[in-house]
């Protein structure tokens, strides 16, 4: 291998990709997260390049640090899953996220879920989370008057949805001048 780090990492790599990538996948069946595993370990090597050992060794010690990184990606993975199970138990638990049957759901709940997806966004970011023109823009990366105009056509939907719908509301009648 070269003299200097950057060439012998580059021989390392070129030498040992392919038996790495190999041993990953054979113990991890998901693509994406070997090629993570994959690169993480060639990272390491890089970090470490005057520690890896000369010759074949420095297969084996690449598949050592493999093994403990696929180690150190299952107990994340475990730990996510446990997390996320226990967020599912509460979720499943709070009547706020509980979906009333579409009989049940009022017919302004229906024309609002109807909207497209960046409209009920808009609306939603207004009426719920209280955030002004600027700090939606700011979310959003777009300009506040990009916010006003895109607010104020989805407002005129939202309007149109439910006089559609046979919703006489003064809410929906005022609706375009609102703040919603």
């Amino acid at each position: 291998m070269g003299s200097d780090p950057r060439s012998r990492f580059v021989e390392l790599y070129e030498s040992a990709y392919e038996p790495i990538l190999g041993y990953v996948l054979r113990r991890y069946p998901h693509p994406e997260a070997a090629a993570d595993v994959v690169a993480e370990t060639f990272t390491i090597a890089w970090r470490r390049i005057e520690e890896v050992p000369k010759g074949d060794e420095a297969r084996l010690w690449l598949y050592g640090v493999a093994r403990r990184v696929l180690a150190n990606h299952r107990r994340g993975e475990r730990r996510h899953e446990q997390r996320t199970a226990a967020l599912r138990e509460r979720l499943a638990a709070s009547p706020a996220l509980a979906r009333p049957p579409e009989d049940e759901m009022p017919q302004m709940g229906r024309v609002f879920r109807d909207l497209p997806d960046d409209d009920r966004e808009l609306l939603s970011l207004v009426a719920w989370e209280k955030l002004d023109h600027g700090q939606i823009a700011r979310m959003l990366g777009i300009s506040r008057n990009a916010v006003r105009i895109r607010l104020h056509r989805a407002r005129k939907r939202f309007a149109r949805g439910l006089a559609k719908a046979g919703i006489d509301h003064p809410r929906a009648t005022a609706l375009e001048g609102s703040s919603l």
